[in-house]
């Protein structure tokens, strides 16, 4: 990931929390559209809650307690643009119910790489992931509502043009966290500490 390549190098302790739902929960929508049958979207909300709720409890919040770095793809504000914004469901509804699931956490730093929809479309590869098949509206309004999250909280944001060449990106992200993070290694001299040589007492 981009941005664990960016932690600095005395950052020991990094812990991955990739969101996932449950695959149980995953499932309902696509099999339920597949058989024709008419399922509506409010009462998947408490459900996608309760599992960010035992995420948090499981992994991210341990890990936070042992001092750890925790950088994770997806969090609060994923929720609120894509069930919100893109499904046009209740967004203080689903603010409320995501702050029950994470106890008030919130993130310290939330890397938005903006992209035009399809842009982002484009550059991946055919697959039968349900959020694909979405008309661009739906994409464009998941958009808007990222967008609208970071000028609501520019401090917690960084967000970046995603059509920038991958090394800007990274630079950008890196330079950002290590503003963050304390660094015991000045980080001109990070490059260079693998030709010291050795000590020997």
């Amino acid at each position: 990931m981009l941005v664990v390549g960016g932690l600095p190098k005395g950052a020991k302790d990094i812990a991955g929390a990739r969101a996932q739902v449950k695959e149980g929960i995953a499932e309902i929508l696509p099999h339920a559209r597949a058989a024709g049958v008419p399922l509506a979207i409010e009462p998947l909300h408490p459900m996608y809650a309760a599992d960010r709720a035992e995420h948090v409890d499981s992994v991210i919040a341990p890990a936070l307690e042992r001092g750890a770095v925790v950088v994770t793809d997806r969090f609060v504000d994923s929720s609120i643009a894509y069930q919100g914004q893109g499904r046009n469901q209740p967004i203080e509804e689903i603010a409320g119910l995501n702050r029950w699931a994470t106890g008030g956490l919130r993130p310290d730093l939330t890397v938005l790489l903006d992209l035009p929809p399809a842009a982002g479309l484009g550059r991946r590869a055919p697959s039968a992931d349900r959020l694909e098949a979405e008309p661009a509206e739906f994409h464009e309004r998941v958009r808007a509502g990222f967008l609208a999250q970071a000028s609501s909280d520019p401090d917690r944001y960084l967000v970046l043009d995603a059509t920038r060449p991958p090394g800007e990106l990274s630079r950008t992200i890196h330079d950002r966290i290590r503003d963050m993070l304390p660094d015991p290694v000045p980080a001109a001299a990070e490059d260079n500490t693998g030709n010291f040589p050795a000590i020997l007492e």
